[in-house]
């Protein structure tokens, strides 16, 4: 059975969302096999405040690359994290560059896109990530309280190194992780950028 085959089997069941999730793991496949042994495809994607860039394996989506982060590096890392065989695929990944698009734009509150947690490290790092996976639009929480989801309150430090290695920005959101007073803290696309994506889901500490 293909990779692909495996996914489709996995996510086989009643409902129009399964027949949706079958159809992306089928687009991000093709994406992976455009160009002969090629194992990763990338694209770019203008948003309001700069240009960011998406990157998946047959599995789903593996790294999203925040507004105006050097797209050199973004494929370097794939590169060197996951295989040097890369191809450029903005046709093949247009179901997720339309979900970002989307979500930069105030009209979309969820994702539905396949995810490959590759890059992602497992134990406590990957307990953070899917404990904020779960955030909700316009939820948030403190880096204390996302630890003590993860199992381990007295982690925060730990969370926030997490948080900050997260391969998969925006749709493993996060941004909706704050200090906890009134500032948002760090941030891979700078304090600025965190600020506006909790301006836009209307959830900025006052």
């Amino acid at each position: 059975m293909s990779e692909f085959k495996a996914i489709e089997a996995q996510l086989r069941g009643p409902g129009d969302a399964v027949e949706r999730a079958a159809e992306l793991s089928r687009s991000f496949a093709e994406a992976a096999a455009l160009s002969g042994d090629a194992e990763v495809a990338f694209a770019t994607l203008d948003t309001p405040v700069g240009r960011a860039s998406v990157a998946a394996t047959a599995r789903g989506i593996v790294s999203v690359g925040l507004p105006n982060r050097p797209l050199d590096d973004f494929v370097a890392r794939l590169a060197t994290r996951i295989s040097p065989r890369i191809v450029e695929a903005p046709g093949r990944l247009d179901y997720a560059r339309r979900e970002l698009s989307e979500f930069f734009e105030g009209d979309r509150r969820e994702f539905d896109l396949p995810l490959d947690w590759t890059l992602v490290p497992s134990g406590f790092y990957r307990k953070v990530l899917d404990a904020t996976a779960r955030l909700g639009y316009g939820e948030v929480m403190t880096y204390g309280e996302i630890a003590r989801t993860a199992g381990n309150p007295r982690a925060h430090r730990a969370a926030g190194t997490a948080l900050g290695a997260n391969p998969l920005p925006i749709v493993v959101p996060c941004h909706r992780i704050v200090r906890a007073g009134k500032d948002p803290g760090n941030y891979g696309g700078g304090p600025e950028l965190k600020r506006w994506l909790l301006e836009l889901e209307g959830s900025l500490p006052t």
